[in-house]
């Protein structure tokens, strides 16, 4: 099945297109013709959004269960020719965007059986106390509820997992929020036909049009039209972090501020202590450049600096190093990222203290590894050292003692996953890590590898600043659910007038 994009919005149910236009720039295969959003069109879609949350934002969760599976079930229909041109446009491989497919499917039944079960409600009961003295008591319930229509940015890195129906519009039209989708332009015909599948559950399930609006990227006032219009309630967004910032600024600035949860960047650092250095440093080392290469380095979860103690440094780097150079030239998702990407390296091998393990030559949107060492001195000195390079590129920090390891922990940006290398004679050393570890990351593992976020109950995808700009929230996992509802509570209200989910 071959599809070919007609390059229209879709508007509460309507495809529209427009007088400014911009051609595709895929990885490989035919370019394609697409219409430029404009003000004028978020405007449109985000009134619809307001029109449909009176229907959609008091509907049964049954009803948005089965909204959420039809959405499922289209996309699956259309899986080889999501592939086919997710494939084009990214240049990410076919098994990637298979499995991303089955991540953005999966995520959206796995919310369709969380609004059942109705945990995600927090229900809440203060039985009446008319008797007590010196006050009584009234009656009391809480809930959680719908806040209203919902701004989501596509991702550039997932395609399909964190854009279009990905994660946080799953979240959104769970909870009962209408959704407007700004789509990235890395990826255009991959967000139209998931938008076409949107919209075909939305009639299936005879849903209001406007519960759910796709508008393809356009210029940087599209996406400022879309945060400051009065009636989006929230934002969700993945990307940079400067873009990100620049947003969340304009979230804060409204006349009525709304939450911003963006995840912006991370370096995901690794520890590894003395006992698993000294047994494991080189399996460590391999393992580490299979996850710091994996997607062309371009997860949020990339773990891209190592801290490790000067003297067993050797066999870890060795392994890696070797490890790397068996890693063909990868296609990135974008020109603009792989540029990103060659001036981030330059700038890191270019300062005091920083020498070369592994170098590479790229260019275009070709993506090769390269691997640098510095002291722990040197790292905590610099805090350009402490900054993201989105790729595949990696840092290894060399410490004296576990103590200077506490300092490199302790000068950490927030993080979205901190990991701890340890064997069983290490447990003190892990042990007295943790605190400072939970203050910088909304993820710590052990003995694992960051990259593969689960999409599950207790995931937890966030942190800090500037892993994130809400620490409380997940972007991943059924919490997330947690963004877009907030507490009502009804005192002495008539059972007849409470919404219908009080009921189990």
């Amino acid at each position: 099945m071959t599809f070919t994009p007609h390059g229209k919005h879709l508007i509460a149910g309507i495809w529209v297109g427009g007088e400014t236009r911009f051609t595709s720039e895929p990885a490989h295969g035919p370019a394609h013709n697409f219409s430029a959003g404009s003000p004028e069109h978020i405007d449109q879609a985000v009134n619809a959004a307001e029109d449909a949350f009176w229907s959609f934002g008091y509907s049964s969760r049954k009803d948005r269960a089965a909204f959420l599976n039809a959405i499922a079930d289209e996309i699956e229909a259309r899986g080889e020719a999501i592939t086919e041109i997710g494939t084009q446009e990214t240049g990410l491989p076919v098994a990637r965007l298979q499995g991303e497919r089955g991540r953005t499917t999966g995520q959206l039944r796995l919310f369709a059986s969380h609004i059942l079960s109705g945990d995600y409600l927090d229900r809440r009961h203060d039985e009446a106390m008319p008797e007590r003295a010196p006050l009584p008591r009234s009656d009391l319930k809480m809930i959680q509820r719908p806040i209203g229509p919902v701004a989501v940015f596509g991702a550039s890195n997932f395609p399909l997992a964190f854009s279009t129906a990905g994660g946080d519009t799953a979240a959104a039209l769970a909870a009962g929020c209408p959704v407007i989708v700004k789509g990235h332009s890395a990826h255009p015909g991959t967000g139209e036909i998931v938008a076409e599948a949107v919209h075909a559950a939305i009639v299936t399930c005879d849903m209001h049009p406007g519960v759910f609006s796709f508008v393809q990227g356009g210029s940087l006032e599209v996406g400022q039209a879309l945060v400051q219009h009065p009636l989006i309630k929230a934002v969700g967004f993945t990307g940079s972090l400067g873009g990100g910032r620049a947003l969340f600024d304009l979230c804060a600035r409204r006349p009525e501020p709304i939450p911003f949860f963006g995840e912006l960047g991370s370096i995901n650092p690794m520890f590894i202590l003395e006992g698993a250095g000294k047994a494991r440093g080189a399996d460590i080392g391999t393992g580490w450049a299979g996850s710091l290469t994996m997607g062309a380095g371009q997860f949020c979860t990339n773990p891209g600096t190592v801290v490790i103690l000067k003297d067993q440094a050797e066999l870890f780097t060795t392994a890696a190093a070797k490890a790397l150079e068996q890693i063909d030239t990868q296609t990135m998702l974008t020109d603009g990222i792989a540029s990103a990407f060659r001036k981030g390296q330059s700038r890191i091998a270019a300062s005091e203290g920083v020498q070369a393990v592994l170098t590479t030559t790229c260019d275009g949107r070709g993506a090769t590894p390269y691997l640098y060492q510095t002291t722990a001195a040197q790292w905590l000195a610099n805090d350009d050292l402490g900054e993201e390079v989105f790729g595949p590129f990696g840092l290894v920090v060399l410490a004296d003692d576990l103590e200077q390891m506490h300092s490199v922990a302790h000068a950490l940006q927030g993080q979205l996953t901190c990991t701890l290398q340890m064997e069983a004679s290490d447990e003190e050393a892990a042990k007295s890590l943790m605190p400072i570890l939970e203050r910088k990351a909304g993820r710590i593992l052990a003995n694992g590898l960051p990259t593969g976020v689960e999409v599950s109950e207790a995931m937890v995808h966030g942190g800090p600043y500037p892993a994130s700009t809400n620490f409380g929230a997940t972007s991943v996992g059924t919490m997330s659910i947690r963004r877009f509802t907030r507490p009502v509570c009804y005192q002495d209200i008539p059972p007849g007038l409470l919404p219908d989910c009080f009921q189990i």
